[in-house]
């Protein structure tokens, strides 16, 4: 048995497809068949039910898979040990961030992060929670930036900051004399949303239902970017929540219709997270400390609510 053979394994037992598994693992579909086979041998059991289409794991697959994926990462804590014990912070690193989080903080931290640390390839996505979450447990993501608590038991979770949220509110909205917002005064049938998937949009339902009891009323608009929800609030369709950074480089007409929370405002915690196996720690730290120094210089919201993504 080797570890060859088990991320073979783990391929097919992702992709259902041999052919497919095979160009993961930079191998043709012949070799990778025969090293399962040779495995499949050794064990004297079948992993893989190779009826059914898409192929299946057997029920002793599936344990099987179970254990393939803690030795594969045990494995892959050898290098990591070897490359801090060298000092060494670099190689490939996956990272993915979500939607709202991305176009404002991506453009703060990357420029020096790859000055200081010119041996890290970054591979950035762009993805929900949800994706963010399956691939990190899958081993297809070293780390992410999402809002947090998520409180996921494989999954460990370091604050990088805490990002308050801010009205928008256009200037013919009976909201709009205030120059205060409390929670209070918000109307959720009267707030432009993120269209379902987004986490801030769970954050802001949780905000109103905080204030709300009963079933939520169908909203007036739901739209899949937060510049989106600026143009549609400036046509006068409503007002939206937007998380601070955005605010930052909006021009003056529109920094006119910003309407901040009295304190202490509500607002997310934005968190990088990672496996709890703490593989490419050396790198995690590296990040970690790079974006909490950029960003204690752009937020100085300290005394803050924090409000849960988790959906109600």
């Amino acid at each position: 048995m080797t570890i060859t053979q088990l991320r073979y394994v783990l391929a097919i037992a992702e992709y259902k497809n041999f052919t497919n598994a095979a160009e993961k693992c930079h191998v043709t579909q012949p070799t990778l068949s025969t090293q399962i086979q040779k495995l499949e041998d050794e064990l004297d059991i079948l992993i893989f039910d190779r009826s059914k289409k898409p192929i299946e794991l057997t029920d002793v697959g599936r344990k099987i898979v179970q254990q393939a994926k803690n030795i594969v990462n045990e494995s892959d804590r050898i290098k990591d040990i070897v490359d801090q014990q060298k000092g060494f912070i670099g190689g490939e690193f996956k990272l993915g961030i979500i939607p709202t989080i991305m176009p404002t903080l991506l453009p703060m931290f990357l420029k020096t992060f790859i000055k200081k640390f010119p041996k890290v390839i970054l591979k950035i996505e762009e993805m929900t929670t949800d994706d963010i979450i399956t691939k990190i447990n899958d081993g297809h993501l070293d780390a992410a930036i999402v809002a947090t608590p998520l409180k996921i038991e494989n999954i460990k979770e370091r604050v990088l900051y805490y990002e308050p949220f801010v009205g928008y509110v256009p200037d013919d909205h009976a909201l709009s004399s205030l120059k205060k917002l409390t929670v209070s005064d918000l109307n959720l049938d009267d707030i432009l949303l993120l269209e379902d998937g987004h986490c801030f949009r769970d954050g802001v339902l949780n905000l109103c239902n905080s204030i709300k009891d009963g079933t939520i009323d169908k909203f007036q608009l739901e739209s899949g970017s937060i510049e989106t929800l600026i143009k549609l609030s400036n046509e006068g369709l409503g007002m939206t929540l937007l998380p601070y950074l955005h605010t930052i480089d909006l021009n003056e007409n529109m920094q006119s219709k910003l309407r901040y929370f009295s304190p202490p405002p509500p607002a997310r915690e934005v968190s990088l997270i990672y496996h709890k196996s703490e593989l490419k720690m050396q790198i995690i730290e590296s990040l970690h400390k790079v974006i909490s120094s950029i960003i204690r210089g752009a937020i100085a919201f300290q005394n803050v609510q924090i409000i849960s993504p988790l959906p109600k």
